[in-house]
């Protein structure tokens, strides 16, 4: 029997509602700021069968590529209870930081489904504090790899002898397994109010009604060979630009998204495997369909991503994967963006197309090194920076916010001054950074890092050189910039900064949308 349109409403609250608490559970538990405070973790419900029944409103390139991690849990045969810990993007993971957590939830004795979190931790080792190096090569110079594992004592034991910073990861893996068991209570308590075959029916029904809903939303756009290009500007070895190519055909409620000609795996980290591909082309697909379709299963079978194996959206082991999550992952979404836009779909403009990622790491001591001064231990800090949401045909780009695979928080000035020996000299919007149009696109952010103490710095960017395109006729946005004391920094570096050195982002705008007014000036 299926469930009416109510039942179907009440269920998907109530699938949902699972999801958004084990997200809090984590947000509150945890003691890093990039999770308590930035919100860079995601959660999710699955059914026995690895299809995701439901998700909170977090993060979606982590959210589109869970699925491979429950699938590659699966193979290793959990057991009712049982916890895994996974990282490697070529299993399962996305990139290194996002550590993910996949329980198996005990009911009866039996799996009945999977509970599933994924956090950003701000170091799991590698070759420069915060994990995220520009200058890798391979993915072993980026930190601790770790393929689907049951989480005991001893891999954690493991875990945290392989990074910087062991007691705030040993924190947050501890508000991650709280939050794990969360999703599994609150399957357990929908079973024990609806019972198991009603909720069965309920996840069954769900996905089945957001594929329709999707389906019936892709036939309004029968389009075919709608073809773009778009640049990633170097790959942390080299500046040179790197292209991604797509074509776009939408048939008969099916979204089918083909990344051939674009450029081989590079030889630093900008690469990603075919999952975090597949994240970014699901989060376009999004933006096509009603508001209140539920985001599960349901609305994966209804989108195909294929791409040739070895290029830079589909990469081989062991290519270096940090920014290809990051920065490439918003490259391939407004790739996908820019095809659609040429074919009249009624999408927005490019938003800023970067994460703006920022990591420092240091040493605590007490008094002066040179006259027995003592080493406290080391510490990491990772954030990303908002900048300009691309306008629409419904109206203007917000400002300053974080755009595409992103949906994360501002870190306050005063937790980053509290966390790490920085003093925040800017903040602020960055006007006339976004493109004109009918309707202008969202301006970036300046954000100045004083430092205080000697310390490591660490930058991912893109759109240092490219603006965000607009679109129907809009101008496009204005590129970012990386500066340390006034001069020009790559947009992927790592550097060195001495007390007094000040590091500034400026963030890109946003693409225009429409044509602009006559009279009158930006609208």
């Amino acid at each position: 029997m299926t469930l009416d349109a109510v039942g179907l409403e009440v269920m998907a609250h109530a699938f949902a509602s699972v999801a958004e608490e084990m997200g809090l559970v984590l947000i509150h538990s945890a003691l890093s700021p990039n999770i308590r405070e930035r919100r860079d973790c995601s959660a999710a419900l699955f059914d026995a069968d690895g299809q995701m029944i439901a998700q909170a409103a977090h993060i979606p390139v982590h959210l589109g590529a869970m699925t491979e991690a429950v699938a590659a849990v699966q193979v290793e045969g959990p057991r009712p209870g049982e916890i895994f810990l996974v990282n490697d993007p070529y299993t399962g993971g996305t990139h290194l930081p996002d550590l993910t957590l996949v329980g198996a939830i005990a009911l009866d004795q039996q799996v009945a489904g999977y509970s599933v979190v994924r956090a950003h931790h701000s170091d799991v080792g590698g070759m420069q504090p915060g994990s995220m190096p520009a200058g890798a090569r391979e993915l072993f110079a980026e930190g601790l790899v770790i393929p689907p594992v049951r989480l005991t004592a001893e891999v954690e034991r493991v875990v945290l002898a392989n990074v910087r910073t062991p007691a705030m990861r040993r924190g947050d893996l501890a508000a991650q397994r709280a939050a794990v068991e969360r999703g599994a209570d609150g399957l357990r308590a929908l079973v024990a109010r609806y019972g198991w075959a009603g909720v069965q029916r309920a996840a069954r029904d769900l996905m089945d009604y957001a594929e329709r809903r999707t389906r019936a939303a892709l036939r309004r756009f029968p389009v075919a060979g709608l073809a773009a290009t778009d640049w990633m500007e170097g790959d942390g070895v080299t500046d040179a630009d790197l292209a991604i190519t797509v074509r776009v055909d939408i048939r008969e409620g099916d979204f089918h998204a083909d990344f051939t000609g674009t450029a081989p795996a590079a030889a630093g980290n900008v690469n990603c495997p075919l999952a975090v591909t597949r994240s970014a082309v699901l989060f376009v697909v999004r933006m096509l369909l009603e508001a209140d379709v539920p985001m599960n299963g349901g609305v994966q079978r209804a989108v195909r991503v294929t791409a040739p194996e070895g290029c830079l959206v589909n990469a081989r082991w062991p290519s270096a994967v940090a920014a290809g999550n990051v920065e490439t992952s918003q490259r391939i979404t407004d790739a996908v963006l820019l095809a659609l836009a040429g074919g009249g779909l009624p999408v927005p403009a490019q938003g800023q197309g970067t994460m703006n990622n920022v990591t420092f790491g240091g040493q605590r001591v007490t008094g002066n090194m040179q006259q027995g001064g003592e080493v406290l231990g080391g510490w990491t800090y990772y954030e990303t920076l908002g900048g300009g949401q691309g306008a629409g045909p419904a109206g203007p780009g917000p400002s300053g916010v974080h755009v595409g695979m992103s949906n994360t928080r501002n870190t306050p000035i005063e937790v980053v001054e509290m966390e790490i020996p920085v003093r925040i000299r800017t903040y602020a919007l960055r006007g006339g950074s976004g493109g004109v149009g009918k309707w202008a696109g969202g301006d970036g952010v300046v954000r100045e890092y004083e430092a205080l103490a000697p310390m490591e710095a660490g930058l991912l960017t893109e759109r240092r050189r490219h603006g965000p395109r607009g679109t129907a006729g809009g101008g496009d946005g204005a590129p970012g910039a990386n500066l340390i004391n006034g001069r020009p920094l790559r947009a992927k570096t790592a550097c060195a900064l001495a007390p007094g050195d000040v590091l500034r982002i400026e963030t890109p705008g946003g693409g225009g949308w429409g044509e602009p007014q006559r009279k009158g000036g930006r609208s």
